[in-house]
């Protein structure tokens, strides 16, 4: 696929791998499978969903016990982001800090690639 030997395609801070590995615990799935679809103000949008299998063409990463999987169509959109969880007043959830987006709408659900 697109990955470098040797290196993840995205990596996860410690607050996320906790966070994927309660998930994981809590509904027993396999780990999260991450995508791209169009949508958005920005053009396109990240996904998120509990997987029960892994599928033969996405691209496994395991950090720290926590198991995500990519799609095949995401991975170029993914490589080289860190998924970071943050709890906060206003937000708790998922954060991509991703180099390959140009531009992002304001509610940061939204992206846009070069």
């Amino acid at each position: 696929m697109f990955a470098i030997p040797g290196k993840q395609a995205v990596t996860l801070t410690p607050a996320a791998a906790t966070r994927i590995r309660t998930l994981m615990d809590q509904a027993g799935h396999k780990g999260l499978r991450l995508g791209i679809k169009k949508g958005g103000c920005a053009g396109m949008e990240y996904t998120m969903e509990y997987a029960a299998d892994v599928n033969p063409l996405d691209e496994v990463v395991e950090q720290e016990g926590a198991r995500v999987m990519i799609a095949p169509m995401a991975q170029m959109f993914l490589f080289g982001t860190q998924i970071d969880y943050e709890e906060t007043l206003l937000h708790t959830g998922f954060k991509f800090n991703n180099p390959n987006v140009v531009e992002a709408c304001g509610c940061g659900e939204s992206i846009k690639f070069g």
